[in-house]
């Protein structure tokens, strides 16, 4: 558990009610992830919500040759800078990941059980709304993000 004054100072929970903060408070918890770790993997059951309070992390998308399946490359697509969310397929079917990932600089992190939140939203439809609002505005900025890439990519 975390406290709600904490996911209070984000903007990604900071529109939420007192009632809902402490609900997902309950579900949350901190930890502490290593430089050089892990966190998930691209393609692996989204089931946690992360939210980024300290430290870096970028995301990376895999590309399999497909006459050659011995030769991956590894594309970073994206970012996650302090006070970002991530893993946000955890909220929209088919709750997949879609890029791995990677400790770049030791971080902080709130991680919630998204499992546990897909159920409050769907109990509590104003959640559902607010929070699904949210997770569109993480994506459309994702989004521009990939454009500028792609961009400077074809240049």
């Amino acid at each position: 558990m975390v406290s709600p004054e904490l996911l209070r100072r984000y903007p990604y929970f900071g529109v939420l009610a007192d009632a809902h903060l402490k609900e997902i408070a309950m579900i949350a918890e901190e930890t502490t992830i290593e430089k050089g770790a892990e966190i998930f993997e691209e393609c692996g059951l989204a089931d946690k919500l992360y939210l980024l309070q300290d430290g870096s992390v970028d995301l990376f998308f895999k590309v399999v040759e497909e006459y050659r399946p011995d030769l991956t490359k590894e594309f970073m697509v994206g970012e996650i800078n302090p006070g970002e969310v991530f893993a946000i397929s955890a909220l929209i079917e088919p709750y997949s990941l879609n890029a791995t990932a990677k400790v770049t600089k030791t971080c902080k992190v709130i991680v919630v059980d998204a499992v546990a939140l897909r159920n409050l939203c769907e109990k509590d439809p104003l959640l559902g709304y607010q929070i699904m609002q949210e997770t569109a505005k993480v994506l459309m900025e994702r989004l521009g993000y990939m454009r500028l890439q792609l961009a400077a990519a074809t240049h």
